[in-house]
This record gives structure tokens, C-alpha cells and sequence, in this order.
């Protein structure tokens, strides 16, 4: 990729004092559910939720599965697996996935009353937490698992902001916890591959920069092509992100390159573009 990548800031209170009580409550959890953005599965992991969890059980939820293509399943799981991670893959949306996860929960529920049975006590729900940076689908999953609209959603960042106990069933009480990011990202890579798929809040950075490196992501990914499905406007050879949506300015909205920064993002964002990736497991690479 030829250009930096564009400066993102963040850190909004909310965030920071979400974060103190969840760790808060972490004492009291069984099992961490910990969803990530099925595009974007690396740069959408929070580098400190191991140390936070310590020895707890943690199941990784790649949500968005239907917006990947489907061969890059089985090569994800392999690269987690060697990483000594479980998967589970999910859709929020289309409500793909749910059961498994439950199941998982349930299972983790039998061993931990067992243990509790062993030393003289009574059985209690399971407790497990949903947890992820903003926006990667936390509470449009705990919905699908209830099977009714418990948890507020929205495709937005920040809409969850203080932690909500709702009880799945006599066995199952799950925690949604307020989207939850790092005070600093290393990688300003993987902060525009954030702010690309909206997993932070559109505050911190600017629509256009993003949207260039979008086009640029897709260049370095082979998946140029999309653009031109779409926009019957295919990226010339060496053109950049830059060149490009000031070309596609110019064909749709008299040169407003704002505007069509929004319109590209966002058919990304709903999948108008097809299903793409914008990370791949090792041998993809």
C-alpha cells in the first residue's frame, strides 16, 4: 500500500468507564464470549481480554460469517486452532450459528456445578459475557439467543453503554457488555480496518482517508474488481485509493468526494459489494 495510514483517534469516556466495570464483573463470569468481525478477525481481537480473563474458558464468535466467502472458513479455523482458539461462526443478523453457542455455554455450566457440587454447594446458571469492540455485533447476538429484542442494537458504534444482565434461560445468564477498545492500537493498520468495517465510532476518523484505504485494502487483496462491478468504473492499473475516489466523485456526485466516500463505505459496510474479506489466514496470503 503506497500511503500511511490515515491518523485514528479515540477513546471516548464511556468506553474507559465501560471498561473498569467490566473487568469488575469478569470476577463473577464462567465463560467469555469474545466476538470478533468475521472480515477483519485479527485486528478485531482486544490485545488485553487474555489478561483480563486469566484462566476462564473464552470461545471466539466470528460474527458476520455471511460476509466472507465460504472457502475461507475452514482456513480460519485451522490458522485458530494451531493458536490453541475454539470458533464458533455467526450471523447476527441472519441468525445463523445461535445454537451452538448455547451449547457451548451450557456445557461449560455442567462443569462448573459439578465443581460447586463437589464442595457442598447448589447448582446456578452458567454466567457468561458477551464482549468485543463496539459495533462487531454483541447485542444483535444476545437477541438471537433470547429470541427477542432484550439488548439495544443498531448497526453503529456505541449504542450499548453500561452492562446489562439477561437471563437466556434457568441454566444461561449472559452479560452485554458496552463495545470495549484498546487506549491505543499499535497498529494504525488494523485501526483503519476498524473504522473501514465501523467496529469504532465514525468520530475518530475521517470518511474519506478511510475510504481510499478501503480501495487500497482491496487493490493489495486481489479484489479490485468489485469496484468496478459495482460502479462499472474499474481501477486503472497503479492508480491508488486517492485517484480512484476522486475519479468515482467526478462520474457520481459532481466531484463531492465526501459523498462518495459515505456511498462506498457504506456498500461495503451492508455488503452491496459482495462478501470480502479484509484479513486472510496465512496461507490465503
Amino acid at each position: 500500500m503506497r500511503n500511511s495510514p490515515p491518523a485514528i483517534q479515540w477513546y471516548p469516556g464511556h468506553i474507559a468507564k465501560a471498561e473498569r466495570q467490566l473487568k469488575e464483573q469478569l470476577k463473577h463470569v464462567d465463560v467469555v464470549f469474545e466476538v470478533l468481525d468475521a472480515r477483519i478477525p485479527l485486528a478485531s481481537q482486544h490485545p488485553d481480554v487474555p489478561q483480563w480473563i486469566g484462566e476462564k474458558p473464552r470461545l471466539l464468535l466470528l460474527n458476520r460469517v455471511d460476509m466472507i466467502p465460504p472457502e475461507l472458513k475452514q482456513a480460519w479455523e485451522n490458522w485458530f486452532q494451531n493458536q490453541g482458539e475454539t470458533v464458533y461462526w455467526t450471523s447476527a443478523k441472519a441468525g445463523i450459528g445461535v445454537r451452538p453457542v448455547i451449547k457451548a455455554a451450557q456445557e461449560v455450566g455442567v462443569a462448573v456445578n459439578a465443581k460447586r457440587h463437589s464442595r457442598g454447594m447448589r447448582s446456578r446458571p452458567v454466567r457468561a459475557v458477551v464482549m468485543g469492540f463496539p459495533n462487531v455485533g454483541k447485542s444483535a447476538l444476545i437477541n438471537r439467543m433470547v429470541n427477542r429484542k432484550v439488548a439495544k442494537s443498531a448497526r453503529k458504534a456505541g449504542v450499548t453503554r453500561q452492562l446489562q444482565w439477561v437471563r437466556l434461560s434457568d441454566e444461561i445468564q449472559l452479560l452485554d457488555a458496552p463495545g470495549v477498545i484498546p487506549w491505543k492500537l499499535e497498529s494504525q493498520e488494523d485501526a483503519v480496518k476498524l473504522a473501514i468495517c465501523e467496529d469504532i465510532g465514525e468520530a475518530a476518523y475521517d470518511n474519506e482517508k478511510v475510504a481510499e484505504r478501503l480501495i487500497d485494502l482491496l487493490q493489495a487483496l486481489d479484489l479490485a474488481g468489485v469496484l468496478g462491478d459495482r460502479y462499472h468504473l474499474p481501477l486503472e492499473v497503479e492508480e491508488n485509493g486517492e485517484g480512484y475516489l476522486h475519479r468515482l466523485a467526478d462520474q457520481r456526485y459532481q466531484s463531492d468526494t465526501q459523498r462518495v466516500a459515505v456511498m462506498l463505505l457504506n456498500d461495503f459496510r451492508r455488503g452491496d459489494l459482495g462478501p470480502i474479506p479484509l484479513e486472510l489466514p496465512d496461507r490465503f496470503i
